[in-house]
């Protein structure tokens, strides 16, 4: 076989590098073309030959291209992924450190909540332009497939406004199936059969059997609390379970940011989260990890070159869904996974027009959604929460309305339960002033919005957070590395 899939936002080195490697498991796929594309041309060279040496150390016959002209990257591509983060982590840290000041403690801040809400603002208006570029050069009904964050609102307008056939790709599911399996002694998680729907970062396993056998609330709940690590890690999602009766697929952290619950004062944060690593729930823990990734990979980039002469290892190919729906729609082997897709009936207690995750099965026909689910009552209670605020979040990227988005930010659950509808709309003001390098579509309101802050005399308060921690030198991780391979 022999297409052409193009990679936007390829600057991300380790995500594209895992991407690659998993499409070349697929022994049908060694005679293809991977076009890289990103706005950085220091990040492109550095992934480039990485993927260059990759191909070289097993003498494949792949061909791999870079550059920062997306269009040209674009012309005939039959698949297109974007991983992209519009701003970066500048733009990132005004997400975390602007609602901050108004009370809001976010752990990641990349779906919905103040900071995912701005980073869809961000987005939106690129992943048009991808779209526009998609229907003017790639191949004719060319696949869109979209790993960016905030997965929903990315998804929403791209199938909407984009109209460009595209589905949004997470990994949320298969980790939570994974720790369902560890927690019930499985040996491995195909031991366990599931059901798991809702909406990106707010799925739920609303079906388990392990080998064949039913598990319910009670069973899963004890497996869990007797758990010696999870049982720390995952109070809140634990508590969760009990109240609700399903497990929820994301973090500790994740969920506790779209919840209007458990991070509304500072000492209820404390009391639901877990320090030993970031994604538990650390105040801005996920703008730590990313810049520690980013500075490490700089300063250890020379070793990560090396360990591209590896041959590549099937056995080792990852569970990210993409390389597995281009195996099943090129060679017609049926892959299931969980897809993120417009709602049309896939879950009936859902809003149609809604951006769902949920159960599908992939061949040479596409990708086919089982419908006809029904969430339980608090589940589609939870996503409609974020549905709503997504839906405004969408709507107010397309046409550059800051009243609407004002509107989004108040309705988000956990924005709601810590701020005044004055501390919101003086918030947005702060963060639509802060980011406007990379709003467009509000350059109209940024005068009127630095106006309105020169005379708020509502107050902010600045502070860290009630968990957060400071970024590690690299010598840091190096020690710790070292402490954790020397202790096996």
């Amino acid at each position: 076989m022999s297409f052409k899939i193009a990679i936007i936002g390829a600057g991300s080195v380790g995500f594209t590098k895992k991407l690659f490697t998993d499409i070349l498991c697929v022994p049908e796929f060694k005679d293809i073309e991977f076009a890289l594309t990103d706005i950085s041309e220091h990040n492109l060279g550095m992934i480039k030959a990485i993927l260059d040496r990759i191909v070289e150390a097993n003498n494949l016959p792949t061909r791999v291209t870079a550059t920062t002209d997306r269009r040209k990257a674009l012309e005939g591509a039959r698949y297109v992924i974007s991983c992209v983060r519009v701003g970066g982590l500048e733009a990132y840290a005004d997400d975390i450190r602007i609602p901050l000041k108004y009370g809001i403690d976010q752990c990641v801040g990349d779906t919905i909540c103040a900071g995912g809400i701005l980073y869809g603002q961000r987005n939106i208006p690129v992943i048009l332009d991808f779209c526009k570029d998609i229907r003017e050069v790639a191949e004719t009904d060319a696949k869109f497939l979209n790993y960016a964050n905030p997965m929903a609102m990315n998804t929403w307008a791209a199938i909407e406004y984009g109209k460009v056939d595209t589905v949004g790709l997470c990994h949320g599911v298969q980790h939570g199936a994974a720790q369902i399996a560890e927690v019930l002694g499985a040996k491995s998680s195909k031991e366990l059969d599931y059901v798991c729907s809702g909406i990106n970062h707010q799925t739920w396993f609303i079906e388990l059997r392990l080998n064949g056998r039913p598990i319910g609330k009670d069973e899963l709940v004890a497996a869990f609390e007797a758990h010696p690590v999870y049982s720390k890690q995952e109070k809140l999602r634990i508590d969760v379970l009990k109240r609700f009766g399903v497990y929820s697929t994301e973090s500790n952290g994740h969920l506790s940011e779209y919840l209007p619950w458990y991070r509304k004062r500072p000492d209820e944060i404390t009391r639901w989260i877990d320090m030993s690593d970031w994604i538990h729930g650390e105040t801005g823990g996920y703008l730590r990890y990313s810049t520690e990734t980013r500075n490490w990979f700089e300063t250890e980039y020379p070793q990560f070159l090396e360990a591209a002469s590896k041959p590549i290892d099937p056995a080792k190919r990852s569970n990210e869904h993409a390389s597995h729906i281009l195996e099943a729609l090129e060679t017609n082997r049926v892959y299931r996974g969980h897809f993120n897709v417009k709602n049309n009936g896939v879950i009936t207690n859902l809003p149609q027009d809604a951006i769902i995750e949920s159960p599908g099965f992939v061949d040479r026909f596409g990708i086919n959604m089982a419908a006809g689910i029904t969430l339980p009552e608090a589940c589609a209670a939870t996503c409609m929460a974020s549905i709503n605020v997504q839906r405004m979040s969408v709507h107010a990227a397309i046409a550059g309305d800051i009243d609407l988005l004002k509107l989004a930010v108040l309705h988000d659950p956990l924005v709601g339960a810590v701020s005044t509808p004055e501390e919101v709309w003086q918030m947005v003001d702060e963060m639509i002033v802060a980011q406007a390098a990379w709003l467009p579509q509000y350059a109209d309101a940024v005068p009127a919005a630095k106006e309105r802050l020169s005379k708020s005399r509502v107050k902010t308060r600045e502070w860290a957070g009630a968990a957060r921690r400071s970024v590690r030198s690299i010598e840091e991780l190096r020690a710790e590395k070292a402490a954790l391979k020397q202790a096996g």
